[in-house]
């Protein structure tokens, strides 16, 4: 077999000649192929994808598909999920392997196994705390989370999967991201008091052990670069200036925006709530640019307005390095009989990450 051919042909081909090249691959692959993009892909290379969505929605309806190939428009992470739930057969392939997620990586493997030490200074943590992760994590702390009986969560299932988490032990751990995790807290009516901050680099999290006591969750000291930039001052002064104007945010968006706002979910949640809205209706919205650019231009039929929360650009730019350059070259390598930029979770590795998925996947 000849080797892949080298992304350096790609570079400097335009955006015009790469999308012509992407359907002609797509067309040669037929079948074989299944392209997802996540919501907060950029455009050019969103309106390939054969599935969009969120992370857990995209992996799902890929390993229900009948592709050998599953290209992942989203980052690292999602395309891991991808793996680990479809097919021993399928192929997981991410366009461009430096697609990461800053969140993510605040939240590592030996991170919080040094927690999990720490805590056992304190209390016996495998009997006190359900360890919960959210989806956007790393496969190996899925697969820490499904050896040390935790769970996997979504950010529209996260209260009830503290329902079950608390369900079976005290308190709970909950990484990587601190405001869904706070949010979701709040929403089961736990007071903010009780939800403390795990900061990585302090000893036993900078908490003392009284603290630690006397908590009901941990908070990893993780977020989103992207939701972070969002805050209360653009709620107000978009109130002031569209009285009758709604505001929707994602749980990532800190403890006081989404105070603020009058709904508060996912992705989906948002999509769907806008689409389900009057028409007329003006929206600010607390979530990742290029999705509210889609959704701004969706909508305007409806008389709806649709307008971003920050007056600056939040992207998320690890997603955006996918551009259509890497997915031509990815394409047309599967066409030429080559793999590249798989991404395979180890066996022992994805057993385990599969346990806490599914136990995700049976208590939603």
């Amino acid at each position: 077999m000849s080797n892949p051919i080298p992304f350096s042909e790609y570079r400097s081909l335009s955006d015009e000649a790469c999308q012509a090249r992407i359907l002609a691959a797509k067309a040669s692959l037929g079948k074989r192929l299944v392209i997802l993009g996540h919501h907060y892909q950029r455009s050019d290379v969103f309106q390939h994808a054969d599935f969009t969505g969120d992370s857990l929605k995209l992996s799902r309806l890929a390993a229900n598909s009948a592709a050998d190939y599953i290209v992942f428009c989203g980052v690292h992470f999602m395309a891991e999920v991808a793996d680990i739930l479809s097919r021993p057969e399928q192929i997981s392939i991410l366009p461009d392997l430096a697609a990461g997620c800053s969140m993510a990586d605040m939240a590592t493997l030996a991170r919080v196994e040094r927690a999990w030490r720490e805590l056992k200074t304190v209390c016996d943590p495998d009997a006190t705390f359900t360890p919960v992760t959210y989806i956007n994590s790393a496969a190996d702390l899925k697969a820490f989370c499904g050896e040390h009986g935790g769970i996997v969560c979504t950010s529209s299932n996260a209260p009830k999967i503290l329902e079950w988490s608390f369900a079976r032990r005290d308190k709970v751990l909950f990484f990587p991201d601190q405001h869904l995790g706070r949010w979701s807290g709040h929403k089961m009516g736990i007071p903010l008091e009780d939800m403390v901050l795990w900061d990585w680099d302090l000893p036993l999290g900078g908490l003392t052990p009284e603290q630690v006591r006397k908590a009901k969750i941990i908070l990893w000291k993780g977020l989103c670069s992207v939701h972070q930039m969002f805050t209360p001052a653009n709620i107000q002064r978009f109130r002031q200036e569209h009285p009758d104007g709604l505001v929707i945010s994602h749980p990532e968006c800190s403890f006081e925006v989404c105070e603020l706002s009058d709904y508060v979910g996912s992705t989906e949640y948002i999509i769907n709530t806008i689409a389900a809205a009057k028409p007329g209706t003006r929206w600010l919205v607390g979530t990742e640019l290029n999705l509210v650019s889609r959704l701004a231009e969706q909508f305007k039929a409806e008389g709806k307005t649709v307008q971003f929360m920050s007056s600056t650009v939040c992207m998320c730019s690890t997603m955006a390095r996918i551009d259509p350059q890497h997915l031509a070259w990815c394409l047309e390598n599967l066409v030429a009989g080559q793999v590249v930029n798989r991404i395979k979770v180890p066996p022992e590795e994805a057993e385990l990450a599969r346990v806490a998925l599914q136990r995700m996947l049976d208590a939603s």
